[in-house]
């Protein structure tokens, strides 16, 4: 505390937004890693109970309007597309145009999840990247001065120099304390991030198929009606 209060105003001010940097990173760090958890968690209940073989249409409509998770999202948006692009026909082109429809409206839910969660990461780069420099700036400053100081004096004691210098080296270690985390806190969450994304293309791959199966069922049962009148 006595080398901040030592320090002039400019130390001062570096060493006060390293230190709301750092807390900053840590904020977003107990928001990101508590958010992914609980959308990992969201997606594990969800995906076993869309495997658990029940109604398509029973889960769709038990998720609303306004799907609580990114999974349940990815979900609905692509039966919602499912049900508007089939209700027009199930001719061999509308079936191709009905799966691509669909993978295209759950690549752009994707998109749009993941950068919702990937909010404020650029800060944490920034922070990682920055902040070093910025108490470097802290620490040059405070030399000059305690340079300017012992000209002043015409004394070069240790005595003299040493609170000058300790003081600028403090706005060096306070941007080393900031920035450390800071980036071993981008890089948990951006390996998170991207294995959670990766999830959610893998459903959106995997529900895609089961969706174009349905649709050349129907496609395919008048046709086969039709070769079989007897059947009925």
């Amino acid at each position: 505390m006595g080398l901040f209060l030592q320090a002039d105003w400019v130390v001062k001010g570096v060493m006060i937004a390293l230190l709301l940097a750092s807390v900053y990173v840590w904020a977003i760090a107990f928001e990101k890693f508590t958010a992914l958890g609980r959308a990992k968690r969201e997606a594990d209940d969800f995906e076993d109970r869309f495997w658990r073989g029940g109604s398509l249409d029973d889960l769709y409509r038990a998720q609303g309007d306004n799907p609580a998770h990114p999974m349940a999202s990815v979900f609905v948006v692509g039966m919602r597309e499912w049900h508007a692009s089939t209700a027009a026909g199930t001719g061999a082109m509308m079936v191709a145009g009905t799966r691509e429809r669909v993978e295209r409206a759950m690549a752009v839910t994707i998109q749009r999840e993941m950068e919702r969660l990937e909010k404020r990461m650029t800060f944490l780069a920034s922070t990682g990247s920055a902040a070093p420099f910025v108490g470097l700036f802290g620490t040059v400053w405070g030399i000059m001065n305690s340079f300017a100081a012992i000209a002043g004096m015409q004394n070069t004691s240790l005595a003299v120099v040493a609170p000058g210098i300790a003081e600028a080296l403090f706005a060096t270690a306070i941007g080393l304390v900031a920035a450390i985390p800071a980036v071993l806190i981008y890089n948990m969450l951006a390996s998170k991030l991207g294995k959670f994304a990766g999830r959610l293309e893998g459903f959106a791959s995997e529900f895609g198929a089961i969706l174009a199966r349905q649709t050349e069922a129907a496609a395919n049962a008048p046709r086969a009606a039709a070769m079989n009148p007897g059947a009925e």
